[in-house]
């Protein structure tokens, strides 16, 4: 048997299955694409998660857009970031050419254009149905990555957490983040905290309000609040075909930790309540997580172990994640050894460090008879990737350089006049579009601190009120203390006396007199 012909049967062994799968193209054996070659990945496996990854331009983008595709077909719906904006295009059909039909035919297919049903989704408001989460569904330590935040200013935001929840404070948006930490460092919170949760500095209180100004002076401080996005939108399917939620990042791409940490927030929230699932034979939904590295970079320890929990645990759920990134090695070890699944496309070597860097690619890879992996790595054409999966059986297949199959919509964007009319008409788009100003943590300090400065305000006027009253009682007793010891007070009171005591002695007088002088005259 020839090296073509083991080469076939290997590929044909390692990746043939019955249950349904993304096709991802025919495997390419020094340099010819062999049809026959099929290249699958077994739909019941995408939640063992994979990571797609390659140098910039290799066609990431497209891969990416392929799965999506696929998934949706197989009514899996998908939820994946827009870095640039120009994946909306999947709702559309391609446009056919020579050139995408020859592709199709040297991969044995045929190229049919066609749409998906497609969710555009933007973090401020502005590209598609605005996502928003509570500060509190956040919680302080993907806050803490968001505001980049050390050790020690982490710390203190985990306390107006801590206090918050201690005291039935709802925080929604960064209003109530705002009041809280007003109300613990500086406001009549400072003392009560002291004893249960210790004294917060003013240095660190004035760090963390001067990231959370920033973030809202940036506009996008409107993805914290109410109403609060519902993961449930994100498992949806239109004529048996899974949606494909866009989540439209080009307006903030200064904010790399804001889409990436929001995105692992609705991964976290995904973890907290969908039901266990077990062994499916297709996911109930799959995450695509592009440029990565950007979730990872200067990630503190919390931070990287709710990662590796949510990702340990959350396809026991139904839900599958990718990673998409330039190099393997943006992801964390203990993250990599949970990804089952790999389209690397091709690497550069220009430098010692991307050498290095290829070096620990390769020993990544399960060993090929078939392919030196450095060199295939670096030789990859466009639209071509290295790619092992797991079978239905859980086992890495052989490793086959492939020739991926093209995507059957728009590569690109839609027109703009396309896009604002598909964000109008979405029914998502309606239920998010207004704000909710709920009675949460802002109006309750603040109607809190109200009473206390009034109760304040009213002891302090009693007080004062008590000492005029005390003073005037003075001035009057003073007044009449004066009066009666003044030199005319006492000569009229001894007139007074002489008086009453003249008038009660006259009239015993002439009682006697009158009784006197009867007797004399005898009348």
């Amino acid at each position: 048997m020839s090296k073509k012909e083991q080469f076939i049967a290997a590929i044909q062994k390692s990746y043939h299955t019955d249950k349904p799968v993304i096709h991802l193209g025919s495997a390419i054996l020094d340099g010819e694409i062999i049809g026959e070659a099929r290249v699958n990945l077994p739909l019941r496996m995408m939640n063992r998660h994979g990571l797609v990854a390659g140098a910039t331009g290799s066609g990431k983008t497209r891969t990416l857009q392929v799965f999506a595709e696929q998934l949706s077909a197989a009514g899996v719906p998908v939820f994946m970031s827009d870095i640039k904006g120009d994946l909306s295009g999947i709702a559309q059909p391609g446009k056919t050419n020579a050139a995408l039909e020859e592709r199709a035919q040297i991969l044995g297919t045929v190229f049919e254009p066609r749409g998906f049903p497609v969710e555009l989704y933007s973090l401020s408001g502005n590209k598609g149905a605005q996502m928003r989460a509570t500060v509190l569904e956040f919680g302080p330590i993907l806050l803490s990555k968001i505001f980049e935040l050390n050790e020690t200013q982490a710390g203190v935001l985990a306390i107006l957490f801590k206090y918050a929840d201690d005291k039935d404070l709802p925080m929604v948006d960064l209003n109530d983040l705002k009041k809280v930490l007003n109300y613990l460092s500086e406001g009549p919170g400072a003392a009560e905290i002291k004893a249960d949760y210790g004294t917060i500095s003013a240095s660190t209180a004035g760090t963390i309000l001067r990231k959370i100004v920033a973030l809202e002076q940036q506009g996008v401080g409107s993805i914290f609040g109410e109403r609060s996005f519902d993961i449930e939108d994100l498992i949806n399917k239109v004529d048996g075909q899974g949606v494909i939620s866009l989540l439209n990042v080009s307006d903030v791409q200064d904010r790399p930790a804001l889409f990436s940490t929001f995105m692992l927030s609705l991964l976290a929230e995904l973890y907290q309540k969908l039901p266990e699932a077990g062994d499916l034979d297709k996911p109930k939904l799959v995450f695509f997580l592009d440029e990565a590295h950007l979730l990872f970079k200067d990630a503190p320890k919390a931070f990287l172990e709710q990662i590796e929990q949510v990702v340990r645990l959350i396809r026991s759920k139904g839900v599958g994640i990718f990673f998409c990134t330039q190099m393997a090695q943006d992801v964390p070890v203990s993250v990599l050894g949970q990804l089952g699944n790999r389209v690397q496309h091709v690497l550069r070597a220009f430098t010692p460090q991307d050498a290095e860097g290829l070096k620990q690619t390769v020993k990544t890879y399960p060993k090929s008879d078939f392919y030196s992996i450095d060199q295939v790595l670096t030789t990859l054409g466009i639209g071509q990737a290295l790619i092992t999966v797991l079978n239905e059986k859980g086992i890495p297949t052989e490793v086959a350089a492939t020739h991926l199959m093209p995507p059957a919509s728009v590569m690109g964007p839609m027109v703009q006049a396309d896009y604002d009319r598909h964000v109008q008409q979405s029914d998502v788009y309606a239920k998010y579009r207004d704000p909710i100003d709920p009675e949460s943590a802002y109006e309750i300090l603040t109607k809190r601190m109200e009473e206390q400065a009034r109760k304040e305000t009213e002891a302090k006027e009693a007080e004062v009120q008590a000492k005029v009253e005390a003073k005037k009682e003075k001035e009057q007793t003073s007044m009449i203390s004066d009066a009666l010891n003044s030199p005319l007070a006492k000569q009229i009171g001894r007139e007074v006396v002489r008086g009453v005591f003249g008038m009660l002695f006259g009239k015993k007088t002439s009682t006697r007199s009158r009784k006197s002088g009867g007797g004399l005259f005898g009348f």
